[in-house]
């Protein structure tokens, strides 16, 4: 039995490989190197003839449905596009946009301060631990600091160390599922973390009170999949940023944001220091694919809202 499973794992290695070095012009292939370890494989460039033959035309119905499927409510484009639903297939495709029932305006707030640094100037990381410190003082912890960077996570946990009310934890420390126990248990922990917290964390209640993201959530430029599918598109005609970067970034953003409000009673704070959101063209729409929150540019609102939130539950 053990050498018809080792065979079989033999076999099923043999090929992966041969498709990782097969020449294909849907696919990209890629080598990742890790401090023990180096993966390699091949990833698909563009996946929706795959979704459109293998799923949306083989089966009877399919339902997507996400809090973040879209850049902005009602834009399926970019969904469209990705998965192959587009002119060419021949199913039909009905759209439906469901309102939340969470009331954001009153129960939560955006801050994007604009007296910050450019993230590309040197002293941002600084600045911007200062601010983090800051607005985890304002609702005495229960934090997420959501980082787009390991190094920035990094430097965050060492800028932060005995600046913050209650447990600072940093992603890495201890395996996901026990850091978010001790975080929920806690009630005034701070977490910095990575990708890995934007999406699929449940914290409800007000252990988690103040998200903080430092910048937009781009992928990263150089990523071998990220070149390719930006080079697909300009062979295409199109322009790589605005039909895949900013879409992309703005549903990363959306799925940050979502980590605050899981309840009809959660409440609570979204920061997002990267001024580029203010500053340029494209931040406005990623602004429009987040929830109806009120929004502030000062810091002195911040602590109004809070104070008053906390009144109205007393």
């Amino acid at each position: 039995l053990a050498q018809t499973l080792v065979g079989l794992r033999a076999s099923n290695l043999r090929t992966d490989l041969a498709k990782v070095v097969e020449k294909h012009h849907n696919h990209v292939t890629w080598a990742e190197v890790r401090p023990r370890s180096v993966a390699i494989g091949a990833s698909a460039v563009n996946v929706g003839h795959i979704f459109r033959d293998l799923v949306f035309e083989r089966i009877g119905a399919v339902v997507l449905t996400s809090a973040t499927l879209t850049p902005k409510p009602g834009d399926y484009r970019y969904l469209r596009a990705r998965l192959g639903l587009d002119d060419n297939v021949t199913v039909p495709v009905d759209e439906l946009v469901v309102p939340s029932p969470f009331d954001y305006a009153a129960r939560a707030l955006l801050y994007t301060p604009l007296d910050l640094p450019d993230v590309a100037e040197s002293g941002f990381g600084a600045a911007a631990a200062d601010r983090i410190a800051e607005l985890v003082a304002v609702v005495r912890g229960g934090a997420f600091v959501l980082c787009t960077s390991s190094r920035a996570m990094v430097g965050f946990g060492k800028a932060l160390a005995g600046r913050v009310p209650g447990p600072l934890m940093v992603q890495g420390q201890a395996p996901k599922g026990l850091l978010l126990e001790r975080f929920r248990a806690a009630k005034n922990a701070v977490l910095v973390a990575t990708m890995s917290f934007w999406e699929g964390v449940d914290v409800p209640g007000d252990a988690l009170r103040l998200v903080i993201i430092d910048k937009i959530p781009f992928a990263v430029p150089t990523d071998p999949i990220v070149v390719a599918r930006s080079q697909a598109i300009e062979q295409a005609g199109g322009k790589p940023f605005t039909e895949y970067s900013v879409p992309q970034a703005a549903i990363t953003l959306k799925q940050g944001f979502g980590r605050l409000i899981r309840t009809r009673k959660d409440r609570g704070i979204v920061a997002i220091l990267d001024k580029r959101v203010r500053k340029r063209g494209y931040g406005q729409t990623l602004l429009a694919g987040l929830p109806s929150a009120s929004r502030t540019e000062n810091f002195a609102d911040v602590e109004v809202f809070w104070t008053n939130l906390l009144a109205e539950n007393d």
